[in-house]
């Protein structure tokens, strides 16, 4: 896993296949929230629809329940965006959120921004991603 760009905002990590289940974590840009996701497909593959597991915690490390997360992406360096409309479609509890219907149709490198609104926050988390 490598840190790009400013500080501790945004965390990065190659899709390999190197661990059980792809995780990566990022730290939202003010700060608020944590979020680790889990890629559902191992190894991480092009062309492939998958799901992720978010966790998700506040600045103090507690569990953030019932938020609402938006999700967008695509390929900077390509300019365009996701082939899919990938959504979160469940709250599993304890923190956790069900994001379905992810797909990358081609290697290179992708960026995911969820947006995370409680009652009284929003703020954005950004993954980085190279396959």
């Amino acid at each position: 896993m490598r840190i790009c760009g400013m500080g501790a905002a945004i965390f990065t990590l190659l899709l390999t296949g190197a661990a059980s289940h792809a995780e990566m974590m990022a730290q939202s840009r003010a700060g608020h929230f944590l979020v680790t996701a889990r890629s559902h497909l191992d190894p991480p593959a092009t062309n492939r629809m998958h799901s992720w597991t978010l966790h998700v915690v506040d600045a103090a490390g507690q569990i953030v329940e019932d938020a609402s997360i938006e999700v967008v992406g695509g390929m900077p360096d390509h300019d365009h965006g996701l082939p899919t409309a990938p959504r979160v479609t469940a709250y599993l509890g304890g923190g956790d959120y069900l994001l379905e219907g992810m797909r990358f149709h081609m290697n290179g490198g992708w960026r995911i921004e969820l947006t995370l609104r409680t009652d009284d926050v929003t703020d954005v988390a950004v993954f980085e991603i190279e396959l």
